[in-house]
């Protein structure tokens, strides 16, 4: 079983010009208040970008652009900016400046692309089939060593998962002993196990253990509802630049093309 590390493309998040902008301050009648979500005036502008959000989220958008013109310094990335934080994480976004075009090394025309292709989401949505719980039994098998001396290895492990309609005790390999150990599970933590992969996830810290006292800061969750063993539909969000760098630097290959391509690691592919 191979388990590759995804490595995140976002860019990363620093006080600037326009943090402060946490959305376009409407009220529910679309009318804009003098002063919220970071601005101050600008409302008939708002109130504009207001019926466009409602245009992207209603799909009658699709395919279209919004060019904003005005003098340098009237809000127009501003507005772009309380846009995107309207429609939310999961609409990608992604702002730039005339400086990241010019460059000795890349054309213009592969920056262009490169962050058309980071404002462009997929969904994706898969049907897996799971089973999820409260951990309430983890207890390892040991067997002696094949090779000899007096070690002993973990032949399997035995899970017991309980949710709201019933329970269930798993017979698992233990190479997913080993991953229930790297997310530290414990006896009362929900996780869910794929079933055809083994990937073992982490939910949180079931939430009838909320009344003790813990120096860590657990994330609780309700017991699980349902079965043990169900079909969970999975929903992942990324973008065209994801799949683009996941292809171009692949990692986990014991090849030697993928050894020299981690070593390589030329962040640009297209030069002048």
């Amino acid at each position: 079983m191979r388990i590759e590390e995804v490595q995140s493309t976002t860019k990363k998040q620093r006080i600037a010009t326009h943090t402060h902008i946490k959305g376009l301050g409407l009220q529910e009648d679309g009318q804009a208040t003098p002063m919220a979500a970071g601005w101050v005036g600008q409302e008939q502008a708002r109130e504009a970008c207001g019926v466009v959000v409602d245009m992207i989220k209603l799909k009658k958008m699709a395919g279209r652009a919004l060019l904003m013109a005005g003098a340098p310094g009237t809000g127009k990335t501003a507005l772009a900016l309380a846009i995107a934080n309207e429609l939310g994480t999961k609409v990608p976004f992604c702002p730039m400046v005339g400086s990241e075009v010019y460059s000795t090394e890349v054309k213009k025309t592969e920056v262009l692309m490169e962050n058309f292709r980071r404002a462009i989401g997929l969904r994706i949505k898969e049907n897996k089939e799971v089973y999820e719980g409260e951990v309430t039994e983890l207890t390892p098998e040991e067997t002696e060593s094949t090779t000899g001396g007096y070690g002993k290895v973990v032949s399997h492990v035995v899970i017991g998962l309980k949710t709201v309609k019933g329970t269930k005790q798993l017979k698992l390999d233990p190479t997913i002993y080993d991953s229930l150990q790297k997310e530290k599970v414990t006896v009362g933590d929900v996780i869910y196990i794929e079933a055809s992969s083994g990937a073992v996830k982490r939910v949180g810290r079931c939430d009838l253990y909320a009344t003790e006292f813990d120096l860590e800061a657990e994330q609780y969750v309700p017991l699980p509802k349902g079965d043990v063993h169900k079909k969970k539909e999975l929903v992942q969000d990324v973008t065209l630049h994801d799949l683009d760098s996941a292809n171009a630097k692949p990692q986990g290959g014991q090849d030697i093309m993928s050894v020299m391509g981690q070593m390589m690691k030329q962040k640009k592919k297209e030069l002048v």
